[in-house]
C-alpha cells in the first residue's frame, strides 16, 4: 500500500498513471490517497472536523468531500479484511505573539481518534501526516488504540521532518490487531517531509 497527502485536482492524474502498474486499485477522497496492490472497497472521507470554525460554521457538503483530509477503506486480503485509514490533520503554527497554535490539529485528533474507537475491524493500519509524535498527549485518542510501527520494530530514530534536517517523526504508521515486522525512513522527495515506510503481518 501507499498512501499519499496533499494531492491536488491536476496531481492526481499523474499519479493515476504513474502508480497504475504497480498499485492497480486506489481511491482518493479530497487530499489524499491510498493505492494498493489488492481490492479496496467501502472506501469513504471520515469527518476530522476540519471544516468547523471558530464560530462553529460549517462548509457545506460538496466542499467538505473536496477537501477532506482522511479516509478510510478496506483492503480485501487473503486473511480477511484489513480497514486503512489515511490521515493528514491539521498544521501545528507558531505565532510571534501567541505561541504554538495547535488548536486544528488537536480537534482533527480527537475526532479521528473518535473514529479509530468506533471502528469494528479488528484489524486497522492507519497512515498520516499527524503533525506531532506519538509522545504529544494531543494525540493519546488516536496514540492509546494503536501501536506505533516505530516504536515496536524501528530501524533508529525514524525522524521524518523537517526533511533538511529531520529531528521529529511526524509522520506515522499505527497498527492495532496486526504485528509490525520493519519501519524505516525512505530517502527524500523533494518534499519538507521524508517519507515513512513499515512492513506488517498478521
Amino acid at each position: 500500500m501507499l498512501a499519499l497527502q496533499e494531492i491536488t485536482t491536476r496531481a492526481k492524474p499523474v499519479y493515476e498513471k504513474a502508480l497504475a502498474e504497480a498499485y492497480p486499485h486506489h481511491a482518493v477522497r479530497g487530499t489524499v490517497g491510498l493505492w494498493s496492490r489488492l481490492p479496496l472497497s467501502d472506501t469513504e472521507p471520515v469527518d476530522i472536523a476540519q471544516d468547523v470554525g471558530p464560530l462553529g460554521d460549517a462548509k457545506p457538503a460538496e466542499a467538505k468531500l473536496a477537501d477532506a483530509r482522511a479516509l478510510r477503506t478496506t483492503v480485501a486480503t487473503d486473511r480477511g479484511p484489513l480497514a486503512v485509514y489515511v490521515a493528514h490533520l491539521g498544521s501545528v503554527r507558531v505565532h510571534p505573539r501567541t505561541g504554538f497554535g495547535t488548536q486544528s490539529r488537536d480537534r482533527n485528533a480527537r475526532a479521528l481518534g473518535e473514529a479509530l474507537a468506533a471502528e469494528p475491524n479488528e484489524r486497522v493500519v492507519l497512515l498520516g501526516d499527524l503533525n506531532g509524535t506519538v509522545d504529544d498527549r494531543a494525540l493519546d485518542g488516536i496514540t492509546s488504540r494503536m501501536d506505533s510501527a516505530q516504536e515496536e520494530a524501528g530501524d533508529g530514530f525514524g525522524f521524518s521532518w523537517p526533511a533538511r534536517f529531520p529531528v521529529a517523526r511526524i509522520d506515522q504508521v499505527l497498527v492495532r490487531g496486526v504485528e509490525p515486522v520493519g519501519s524505516w525512513v525512505l530517502p527524500a522527495t523533494g518534499s519538507d517531509h521524508l517519507p515513512v515506510a513499515a512492513g506488517i503481518d498478521w
